[in-house]
């Protein structure tokens, strides 16, 4: 299989962290987002959003979207529960994470770490920054009742979450009152080892463009 990949993205990473994790080895090729090649026709017809990460399989057929792609690959594993409610447990953290980390946390690193911050409204970033604060506190008290986010114990779900989770001090929150997050952010980083290296995106000389 073949995932298509940019490397600083930790929607990508999370595939990373889960095909090391399985030992699945992928064949990868890098995507240079920010000099439009997740728009160009070849790679629309693998994925239509024009966004990585892609899993290419090996009949050509492709599967797009990071939480989507973490369900393909943790199909059959503990890491993905065959019972129906456990597994909507699972999914119900991964929408949870597509809906209200990704877009807050990721947003706001993103735009922080590529010097776009000063670019965008004072208002929509107060906005985030307000929301992703009351995302972290709710759950905090999950956590502070629950060892795992789903059905206590580790699955793609933690992986999913963590993986912007654990770098919101980038986009400037703070842990230092959320002891709960701490210990399961340690708690995951040894369920899920080998965990790959976060990559800067300073190593993308186009990052500082717009998408």
């Amino acid at each position: 299989m073949k995932l298509y990949d940019y490397l600083p993205s930790q929607n990508g990473w999370k595939v990373r962290a889960l095909a090391a994790q399985l030992g699945i080895a992928l064949e990868t090729e890098y995507v240079s987002i920010f000099e439009g090649g997740a728009r160009t026709p070849a790679f629309l017809q693998k994925n239509p959003m024009g966004a990585v990460p892609v899993l290419e399989l090996d009949d050509g057929r492709s599967i797009a979207e990071s939480n989507a792609i973490l369900c393909f690959l943790a199909e059959g594993s503990p890491l993905l529960p065959a019972d129906p409610v456990e597994r909507g447990r699972v999914l119900q953290w991964l929408f949870a994470e597509q809906n209200h980390i990704e877009p807050v946390i990721g947003s706001l690193r993103y735009w922080t770490l590529t010097g776009k911050l000063p670019r965008r409204a004072a208002s929509l970033i107060d906005a985030k920054r307000s929301a992703g604060e009351q995302r972290l506190d709710m759950i905090e008290r999950h956590l502070e009742r629950h060892p795992f986010l789903a059905n206590d114990r580790y699955s793609i779900a933690d992986l999913a979450v963590y993986a912007y989770g654990h770098l919101a001090e980038d986009a400037g929150f703070s842990f230092a009152r959320r002891p709960a997050w701490r210990a399961w952010m340690a708690r995951v980083a040894e369920a899920a080892a080998p965990l790959p290296p976060v990559v800067p995106y300073d190593v993308d000389p186009h990052a500082s463009r717009e998408l």
